[in-house]
């Protein structure tokens, strides 16, 4: 008698190929889900071995346009970045991939929902906590937090040996035991912060050293702090999904958005990964440069201090599918009003620099005001005032030092 229908997110790897035969043989029924964020995948391939070890249906739902409209842009319109290193390449997608596996559970009539997320790592939070918003009713199976999971499968020796048994056909082996999807890897040696990763391993972007010599040109256009058009040389691209795609050529072929992660967490230990993020890269990169020009100084210190550092943690930690998310996006949305214009940037063995930028409307800008040369609308006596006003409490700062014998001249 079947213990329930359960709906896993299925990668077609050595961890959820695992899970998948082991639910089946646990007695669940079981609906293999796989999400299409833009990553190189045969899914038909994928289709057949779900199939074949069991599964009673395959769904692939095509979310890459929710993933780059909903997110990544957002992402791009408050420069989101966690601990200045990470622009969370794998974390974006993961509230988009967990509401359609809940609409493919609820479709299916499914009991459980399940993922192959380690128990050591931030993604099992960032799914349950979506899975738990979004159909509090639907029950989650957590096969890397249960007992008779593990002990059984202790490492990966262990789920190697059982695909092995099994007839499941896996990529990884005991000398290449990392796990790696197509922008993110971790585990096996990688586990050393002191060891380089394989050139293999980046495959979103090729090596720097192998790189064109010669630097690629090319126009990020915005509005209202959203990327709506890439040019080039010999193309350019207008459709959302397009010129994200576009901007992660440009990156590939350069060499641009690689970064050697090595976060320390609770558990203390190294959380190590290799994470490639061509495009988004390039187009924060030209955000950021586009908001010097167009945004007002205050607001953007706001944004910073507030918006960007709120907004990346919530995503982060998966909360996402939250009312602080929610409140936080609006000022997202009001700061980024008047960020239209245009980079021209260029690609480099590894590096994205900005040439120049440009907007017809919105300019705070104005070449006449920043002048050597001009004295129109400014006064050089003005400044006298200005450092009179704000010396007067740095004064009174300094005369208290000197009483006290702690004078500034001398720390």
């Amino acid at each position: 008698m079947s213990k329930g229908r359960v709906c896993l997110a299925y990668s077609g790897g050595l961890d959820t190929s695992t899970i998948l035969k082991w639910l089946l043989n646990e007695g669940y029924q079981v609906v293999c889900f796989l999400a299409n964020v833009g990553q190189e995948e045969d899914f038909a391939a994928v289709e057949k071995k779900a199939l074949a070890l069991g599964a009673e249906a395959f769904v692939c739902e095509d979310l890459q346009r929710e993933l780059v409209e909903e997110i990544v842009f957002k992402a791009i319109a408050c420069n989101a970045i966690f601990e200045d290193r990470y622009l969370l390449g794998t974390a974006l997608a993961r509230p988009i991939i967990a509401r359609s596996q809940v609409r493919a559970a609820e479709k299916y009539k499914c009991d459980f929902v399940s993922h192959g997320c380690t128990g050591k790592g931030n993604d099992q939070v960032r799914f349950e906590l979506a899975f738990l918003t979004l159909n509090p009713n639907l029950k989650i199976i957590t096969p890397w937090r249960m007992p008779e999971f593990i002990q059984r499968f202790q490492g990966r020796n262990d789920l190697l040996k059982f695909a092995a048994e099994n007839n499941i056909p896996v990529s990884s082996t005991p000398k290449a035991p990392w796990s790696m999807d197509d922008c993110s890897y971790e585990a096996g040696v990688l586990e050393d912060p002191d060891h380089t990763p394989p050139k293999e391993l980046w495959t979103r972007t090729v090596d720097p050293l192998d790189a064109p010599n010669e630097p690629q040109e090319f126009t990020v256009h915005f509005e209202k702090g959203v990327p709506v058009k890439v040019v080039t040389a010999s193309e350019q691209a207008t459709d959302s999904v397009e010129l994200f795609k576009l901007l992660n050529k440009i990156g590939h072929d350069h060499g641009v958005g690689r970064i050697d992660v090595r976060f320390i967490g609770l558990k203390s230990r190294v959380a190590n990964f290799f994470y490639s993020t061509p495009g988004l890269t390039i187009a924060r990169l030209a955000h950021l440069d586009l908001e010097g020009l167009v945004m007002d100084s205050k607001v953007r210190e706001l944004r910073d201090q507030f918006v960007t550092l709120s907004w990346s943690r919530q995503l982060y930690n998966g909360m996402y599918f939250s009312p602080e998310r929610e409140f936080v996006e609006n000022s997202i949305d009001f700061s980024q009003r008047n960020v239209s214009g245009v980079v021209r940037m260029a690609a480099y063995r590894g590096n994205a620099y900005v040439l120049g930028r440009s907007s017809d409307s919105s300019n705070l800008y104005s070449e006449q005001d920043a002048s050597m040369d001009s004295l129109e609308g400014f006064s050089p006596m003005d400044t006298s005032g200005f450092i009179a006003i704000q010396a007067i409490r740095l004064k009174k700062y300094g005369l208290q030092k000197i009483k006290d014998g702690e004078p500034l001249s001398k720390s």
